[in-house]
């Protein structure tokens, strides 16, 4: 798997699995940014939807609201989609620079040594 479609698939859910696993040989800088990048953003809208369904046990119209904000996650995963696309190595907005130096375990073993 090329380094560009781990790239692109690093920001579709579940696919981060098979972008993570399928492409471990050819990763290079590139592919294992946007891997952070993609693991954080799955991880935050996953948080996000646990705040969601606990508001509404809470509130189940304030809830609702918050629920359209989940818009939000979709739109910042068709930009970095659109980023990996154009081989543009840039955050994502709103979240992106808090994943640029997590996750090292998937940076490049070769630069690890």
């Amino acid at each position: 798997m090329s380094p560009k479609v781990q790239s692109i698939l690093s920001y579709i859910g579940i696919l981060w699995l098979v972008a993570y696993f399928g492409g471990k040989s050819q990763r290079n800088d590139f592919s294992s940014y946007h891997l952070k990048q993609g693991l954080g953003l799955l991880l935050f809208s996953f948080l996000f939807g646990v705040i969601i369904n606990i508001v509404s046990i809470l509130s189940a119209s304030f809830a609702g609201i918050l629920a359209y904000v989940g818009i939000l996650f979709f739109i910042v995963m068709v930009i970095g989609i659109i980023n990996a696309a154009n081989d543009v190595k840039k955050p994502l907005p709103l979240v992106g620079k808090l994943f640029d130096k997590q996750f090292p375990f998937l940076d490049r073993e070769d630069r690890l040594n």
